[in-house]
């Protein structure tokens, strides 16, 4: 019998500002984004929310899949990566919101 394989699963959603400035965040960090195992699962545009729990506004929805947390953590915490987010995405985004983060 195989392991059991887990994966850390976080679902955001955002409100693009400049849609230009976010697909060159997205290009720049997606390589270094792979290095940690990671992955876009889903990713969509949003043309109407019906229901929210928060007022932000959402116009992107995104599933992004780690081997594990830590994984995650590391990606997100790399000085690399924290350039191309103080770059491209926070000028570029305004509201997010975390849907949810969870393993499977």
């Amino acid at each position: 019998m195989a392991a059991e394989s887990h994966r850390h699963v976080r679902i955001i959603g955002l409100e693009i500002r400049d849609a230009e400035l976010y697909r060159r965040y997205r290009e720049q960090m997606t390589p270094l984004l792979h290095t940690y195992g990671g992955a876009f699962a889903y990713d969509f545009t949003v043309a109407e929310v019906l229901k929210s729990e928060t007022p932000a506004p959402i116009q992107r929805v995104f599933v992004m899949r780690f081997p594990n947390a830590t994984a995650a953590e590391r990606f997100f915490a790399d000085p690399a990566y924290r350039a191309v987010r103080t770059e491209f995405f926070e000028p570029a985004v305004g509201c997010i919101t975390k849907i949810a983060e969870y393993d499977e």
